[in-house]
């Protein structure tokens, strides 16, 4: 009888040799919420998973749409609570140490290091080194051991190539001839290696140019397309008018901004499903925001005259008006999907138009 290949020394044997290779599945552990059940829902498939560690996200978008409320913001407030440490890299210069806090980020020095830079060079200097050392102090622990890191990177759009800067200096602005996108697929897919089997990941947001192809109207994400190809996970948003008041009212004026997310990518649901969510300027977005249309889209809560109507798996009927649909009810029915899929029915499976979340602008 032939004997058994010993798999586990050449597996010891091999990672030992090649840097930077892992042995085995990497499957995500820890996930962030983005502050929002919906969302959370297109991204992963469960309303509480957001963003997993390990993993590079990317929200797009036009100014204003949200991004950096979502990603600077509700994912920095949400990764502290998971006690991971957040090292923040605001290449615009625009993150006010007030504004983080009064969305409930921790700006303590033991929470969050904020790093001011616009270079992508310096950037992936500064990953590149942190990710040496991480491996060298706890390469060989067990994963539960590892301390969780997350990179916050606002914005991609805005970073700087040597080219760049030389070119100021001088005067003499030709633009960077391809060089940017090929750095920032660079900056991405090595990130990507890097955090795979780590408990380190990176989200970050980017911008949007409207498109020039009648054939493909949905904005385009600036930066090439190869760190697209490289990201595990890309959002695009588009910033549209809230025109309600608290009570969901009509109003004439402008009380904050609806963000229409879709999910592009993602290897966690169904990619091109979105989602309209309401952040009012003076409250901030709720985090039920976008889930009754998103139940309502698929026949989980029906029209029952003027009214909304959801049979709960006991035969309860929940019947109420629009504006009374608040976090109770919907806990309800969010409880009662994710039971569904748990126990692998087919039915609980919300997909969402693939024409969801483009409506135009009021």
């Amino acid at each position: 009888m032939a004997k058994s290949f010993d798999v586990s020394k050449f597996r010891k044997d091999l990672t030992k040799s090649i840097s930077g290779m892992s042995a085995g599945f990497n499957d995500p552990t820890d996930w962030i919420s983005t502050g929002n059940h919906a969302l959370n829902y297109l991204i992963s498939g469960d309303f509480y998973k957001g963003i997993p560690l390990g993993k590079v996200t990317v929200f797009a978008g036009e100014s204003g749409s949200g991004k950096s409320y979502i990603c600077s913001g509700n994912i920095i407030r949400e990764a502290q609570k998971n006690n991971i440490f957040v090292i923040l890299i605001d290449s615009e210069n625009a993150l006010d140490e007030a504004w983080l806090q009064a969305i409930g980020v921790d700006t303590s020095e033991d929470k969050l290091l904020r790093l001011g830079m616009s270079m992508i060079d310096d950037v992936a200097k500064t990953i590149s080194n942190f990710m040496k050392e991480y491996k060298v102090d706890y390469g060989d622990k067990d994963q539960e051991e590892r301390p969780k890191v997350l990179f916050v990177l606002d914005s991609l759009g805005m970073m700087l190539t040597p080219t760049d800067v030389d070119q100021f200096e001088k005067g003499d602005m030709k633009g960077d001839l391809g060089r940017k996108p090929k750095a920032l697929t660079a900056l991405v897919r090595n990130c990507v290696n890097m955090f795979g089997s780590y408990n380190v990941g990176m989200v970050a947001t980017n911008h949007t140019y409207a498109s020039q192809d009648m054939f493909d109207p949905d904005d385009k994400i600036s930066g090439g397309q190869g760190f697209i190809y490289a990201s595990s996970i890309v959002v695009a948003m588009k910033k549209l008018k809230l025109k309600e008041d608290e009570a969901g009212n009509k109003v004439t004026d402008v009380r904050g901004i609806r963000s229409a997310c879709k999910v592009m990518k993602t290897r966690f649901s169904k990619p091109f499903e979105g989602v309209q969510l309401k952040i009012p300027y003076e409250t901030g977005m709720n985090p039920y925001s976008g889930l009754l249309d998103l139940f309502e889209k698929k026949g989980i809560i029906t029209q029952s005259g003027n009214r909304l109507k959801y049979i709960t798996q006991e035969g309860k009927e929940i019947l109420d008006y629009r504006k009374n649909w608040g976090a109770d009810n919907l806990k309800i029915v969010m409880q009662e999907v994710s039971n569904q899929f748990n126990e692998g029915d087919d039915t609980a499976t919300l997909a969402v138009d693939e024409e969801d979340g483009d409506t135009n602008a009021d």
